[in-house]
């Protein structure tokens, strides 16, 4: 009976935590919305034009009742006021709705792309998890992790050099995996769960993330410049206190406070981009069979660059799936072409005695951890 609840208690606690992770996108949502609403109504289709409505009668009376030429001319201003202002609000709504656009799909992708998990070829059969985990002694254990990763393009190792293990998913971890705790599963390339997206961010959707960044600093920027000259006007009573002015002034701060927080996190993603490392990978340097090297995955700028958009540019603003690879293995510039099976066509997947023979001080002495 105890158990019956202690179960139904803990699916119920997993239900309201899948509720609440939800919780941060739906703030975004609803600022997100409120925004659209504030700029595309109460910006550009009552601020912009409300001196020019009010004015639009005047001219119209003034046309009917003016016959000199003097009169037609100063109606021909007010025209053309008009259609200046008539201009720059569908200007505005052209460029803004080109920027939400690419802002809210950016997003989208970033959020209901899935993780990418390894593939069925890291994971411990039947027959060898069975060995494994009946087996008490535990160097032996550390012989069958090692056997077994011999078979697999595995490069990186724990802080003691041990054989990357995952005891929750029960997989050798290829390189620059992670068990990510809130998702309950390993992610290829994993960078960090993000609780904004509610989502994990690693190989598959990273290149979604950085473009939703960048677009979120673009929208938040291109907001901030066209309201700010409404929301000066706004200050020094220049335009009737309405309801649009508490949008209007509301929205300039919003924009700017998301602003300075995205652009710096936007800009240290490029920095790890520039770099090619992931949040993990800047915090614990990663560890080769030769030992730690923090710029193991630095294969230069442009080629750091092409490893998360890939190698067509056309690409590079668009979220479509254009990284290299398939997440499990990457290329590393302290190994030679036949190391590393992204820059040779040989096969390269047993080659490590060789490897053994390089590096005999770690070979001999892996040791099996877990890493969670």
């Amino acid at each position: 009976m105890r158990q019956g609840w202690k179960m139904a208690l803990s699916g119920g606690l997993r239900c309201c935590r899948r509720v609440l992770s939800w919780m941060p996108v739906l703030v975004i949502v609803l600022v997100v919305l409120w925004s659209y609403y504030a700029y595309v109504f109460e910006l550009c289709l009552v601020t912009v034009l409300s001196p020019a409505e009010k004015a639009l009668p005047t001219v119209i009376s003034g046309l009917h009742r003016r016959a000199t030429i003097e009169h037609f001319s100063e109606d021909g201003v007010n025209l053309t006021n008009l259609f200046l202002r008539v201009l720059i609000k569908v200007v505005y709504l052209i460029l803004y709705h080109a920027i939400f656009v690419f802002f809210a799909w950016t997003y989208w992708k970033s959020i209901f792309t899935l993780p990418q998990q390894p593939n069925q070829k890291f994971h411990l059969s039947y027959m060898d998890k069975e060995r494994y985990e009946n087996e008490e002694r535990p160097e032996v254990q550390k012989q069958m992790l090692v056997d077994m990763a011999k078979k697999l393009p595995v490069y990186t190792r724990t802080g003691s050099g041990a054989v990357r293990f995952c005891d929750r998913c029960h997989l050798i971890k290829p390189d620059r995996c992670h068990h990510c705790s809130v998702c309950a599963m390993c992610v290829l390339k994993m960078d960090h769960h993000c609780p904004w997206v509610n989502n994990c961010i690693g190989f598959s959707n990273y290149k979604f993330f950085l473009q939703f960044l960048a677009y979120s600093v673009l929208y938040c920027l291109y907001i901030a410049t066209t309201v700010f000259s409404y929301f000066i006007k706004y200050w020094r009573g220049e335009l009737p206190s309405v309801r649009s002015k508490f949008h209007v002034l509301f929205l300039l701060f919003v924009a700017c406070m998301f602003f300075v927080s995205l652009v710096i996190l936007f800009g240290y993603h490029c920095w790890l981009v520039s770099r090619n490392k992931t949040t993990l990978e800047a915090f614990c340097t990663p560890v080769f069979i030769s030992g730690p090297e923090k710029n193991g995955f630095n294969l230069g700028f442009m080629k750091n660059i092409q490893q998360v958009f890939g190698d067509n540019k056309k690409f590079w603003l668009i979220p479509i799936g254009s990284s290299p690879g398939d997440g499990h293995s990457f290329p590393m510039r302290c190994m030679n072409e036949s190391q590393n099976p992204l820059l040779a066509n040989e096969e390269p997947w047993e080659d490590n005695e060789e490897d053994s023979r390089d590096y005999p001080e770690y070979s001999s002495s892996l040791a099996m951890e877990t890493e969670t």
